[in-house]
């Protein structure tokens, strides 16, 4: 026996309330008021250790945002106190001082995860995570590199890392992949490269290397004959001759690291080249998609170049340009002159109607 967790004007609402606190209680759906009294900072903080199969540095990027974003808030505060006007009061707040658009968006699904799994635990009704659209992330679209742009990269790099640069671009790899490449994962003759992993730095020092963020992530990648020189002559000059060594490390040999590589390496490099330093490492994959997409390469061509197991990334490189619609109705047009026997559509259709009023109605046959 517990008693309501309020009191009742008169003995009729009272027993209202009990005939819908029974009802709950049959359909399974009664949610006991003591299970929410958990704070949220310890629900949260143990929500992210129970995580499976995290990686790494996404475990830390959970541990950040929350830290930073969600506990000076929440912590303290109950899990089942967590309403739909605190989740919106927070988020303005976080908007208004200064955090992005993307920032917020992050914080807001990290926050909305957490508290789907406490729906599913029993100790809340429903999410208060509601606000429509507060989950998307509308980044800034990155640039796009020309050709030029990506061999004046590689011309000015130091010759160490000039094979880095052109497979980033034309086999559309993430860093993380082409810095755990071995000699063994590089087939010059067939010009494929295999990802079975990944490399992540780990805070404070280390590595780990695991498998792709998804099992569509294992995938063997083509590329262009145009780079097999570089690939040749890196692997003969700067790779060990074991079959596990790595393709791309610092000079000394050891892993490279995305900050010190950034700060010595590739900052330098983009001044050397002419391009604005705003231009990140990561925009070379997304140049080389771009690359694919123009040449003709189609959704499941994107997807399985890029490592992805749903159409949303690929669908981002396949937006239709101004220039790109008028080379597809050149090249309808064409198709049509050449079934209508190159005149134009208005001469037929000027024969066809002087046919008709002498003759039976004749069929245009379009191919």
């Amino acid at each position: 026996m517990r008693p309501a967790d309020q009191t009742f004007a008169t003995k009729t609402r009272a027993e209202q309330w009990l005939t819908r606190t029974e009802a709950e209680l049959l359909a399974g759906d009664w949610i006991d008021p003591d299970s929410g009294l958990i704070s949220f900072g310890e629900y949260a903080t143990a929500w992210v250790e129970e995580r499976p199969n995290l990686r790494p540095n996404t475990v830390q990027v959970y541990r950040y945002v929350l830290n930073r974003h969600l506990l000076p808030t929440f912590g303290g505060r109950s899990i089942g106190n967590v309403e739909e006007p605190h989740v919106r009061t927070w988020r303005k707040t976080l908007l208004d001082s200064g955090a992005s658009a993307a920032t917020a968006a992050k914080a807001y699904r990290l926050l909305k995860s957490i508290l789907n799994t406490a729906v599913d635990d029993g100790l809340i009704r429903r999410n208060p995570c509601r606000i429509r659209g507060a989950a998307a992330d509308k980044s800034l679209e990155r640039p796009v590199l020309t050709v030029r742009h990506v061999y004046a990269l590689a011309d000015a790099i130091e010759p160490h890392y000039r094979a880095l640069i052109l497979l980033a671009v034309f086999a559309s790899l993430q860093w993380g992949e082409l810095t755990a490449l071995r000699r063994r994962d590089v087939d010059l003759s067939g010009r494929a490269v295999t990802i079975e992993r990944s490399l992540t730095e780990l805070p404070g020092g280390g590595y780990h290397y695991g498998p792709p963020k998804s099992l569509a992530g294992r995938r063997v990648v083509g590329c262009p004959d145009l780079i097999v020189p570089d690939l040749t002559w890196h692997l003969a000059r700067f790779t060990g001759s074991d079959d596990d060594s790595l393709v791309f490390t610092i000079p000394g040999g050891t892993p490279l690291r995305d900050g010190n590589f950034r700060c010595r390496v590739w900052l330098p490099t983009l001044k050397a080249a002419g391009l604005p330093p705003a231009t990140h490492f990561h925009d070379l994959r997304h140049t080389g998609n771009h690359f694919a997409s123009a040449a003709g390469a189609s959704l499941r061509d994107l997807m399985d170049c890029m490592g992805h197991a749903s159409t949303r990334a690929a669908l981002i490189y396949q937006h239709s340009t101004a220039e790109r619609q008028r080379q597809v109705a050149d090249a309808v047009d064409a198709i049509a002159r050449a079934a209508l026997g190159n005149g134009s559509g208005t001469g037929v259709a000027r024969r066809a109607k002087h046919k008709q009023k002498n003759a039976e109605p004749e069929n245009v046959d379009l191919g």
